[in-house]
């Protein structure tokens, strides 16, 4: 085994059931968990975006991203706006005002202020944005009441909302694993060789098998009966959401290689070791969080046993 893989599976050992644990708590933990990676994968696209000739607020923009999931932390504690009068888009807006201010009268005409402006917006909404979905999954609605898994002969009591968030993540790397095997093993015809010369249309539908039926057997074996939560028209509306997180998650590997292969790099960065960067992990959920957080809203549903 080489040492670059020896560290690839190192780190996966390790990294994947802390997150996993980290998912199913919750609470500040999940919101920590989220701030610190999406600052670090802010770091990772303002250093491609400059490496492309853009000239983002890089200190600014990493701090709007990791500071965005501890905001929806203290939102959903009540911290700050217990009444919910301050709006996700009017905070929006505000940012999109400051960040033009800054770029009037830092950078100037001459200093491409719209680039900086838009580059900054994007990269902390990209990251810290999208990432916050994960929080809302973990608290969705219908999550409300504690789940009882049981395993090896016992019961556990479990968050609702853990096993709920932690289906958008395991259908991801199912996806990333079905379109892998697929793709080595009968791939033949080039997806879109000019963004990822790596990945093929086989690959693609193996991801997309191998989703859906990750979506089934979850939905049926674990969160219908410990949540009593489940998709509408079963055992459809749980297929349905596999190809949207299948699709969503390739989208979302297929758009960081875009940024990549414009930067002129291989990878976001080496902060993980035999991994890249922490966008090279997380491009996929960029994409199937948000998506998840729409799908869930249309197709979850609250089914008691």
């Amino acid at each position: 085994m080489s040492s670059e893989l020896t560290r690839r599976v190192v780190f996966g050992v390790i990294a994947a059931p802390i997150a996993i644990a980290i998912v199913v708590y919750g609470g500040a933990p999940l919101a920590a968990l989220l701030a610190v990676t999406s600052a670090l994968g802010a770091w990772e696209f303002f250093r491609l975006a400059r490496a492309t000739g853009l000239t983002p607020f890089d200190d600014a923009g990493i701090a709007i991203a990791g500071i965005t999931p501890l905001v929806v932390h203290a939102r959903f504690l009540r911290i700050y706006d217990p009444d919910g009068h301050i709006g996700s888009i009017s905070l929006i807006v505000v940012l999109l005002l400051l960040l033009i201010t800054a770029a009037i009268w830092l950078r100037g005409p001459t200093g491409k202020p719209l680039g900086a402006a838009a580059s900054t917006a994007f990269g902390a909404a990209y990251t810290g944005g999208m990432l916050s979905y994960a929080y809302a999954i973990r608290y969705h609605d219908y999550a409300f009441a504690p789940g009882a898994l049981p395993l090896g002969g016992k019961t556990f009591t479990v968050a609702s909302g853990g096993l709920l968030l932690l289906l958008p993540i395991l259908l991801t790397w199912g996806s990333d694993i079905g379109a892998y095997a697929f793709g080595r093993t009968f791939g033949r015809h080039k997806l879109i060789p000019s963004v990822s010369p790596g990945k093929t249309v086989e690959g693609a539908i193996g991801g997309l098998i191998a989703c859906m039926l990750i979506a089934w057997l979850y939905t049926h074996f674990v969160l219908h009966p410990a949540t009593s939560l489940d998709f509408r028209w079963r055992p459809l509306g749980a297929l349905i959401f596999g190809v949207l997180v299948s699709v969503a998650a390739q989208v979302g590997d297929l758009a960081e290689s875009l940024l990549k292969r414009e930067a002129g790099a291989k990878d976001s960065s080496h902060l993980i070791p035999g991994h890249g960067g922490v966008l090279d992990r997380v491009d996929s959920l960029l994409f199937v969080l948000p998506i998840s957080y729409v799908a869930l809203g249309w197709l979850l549903t609250w089914a008691p046993a």
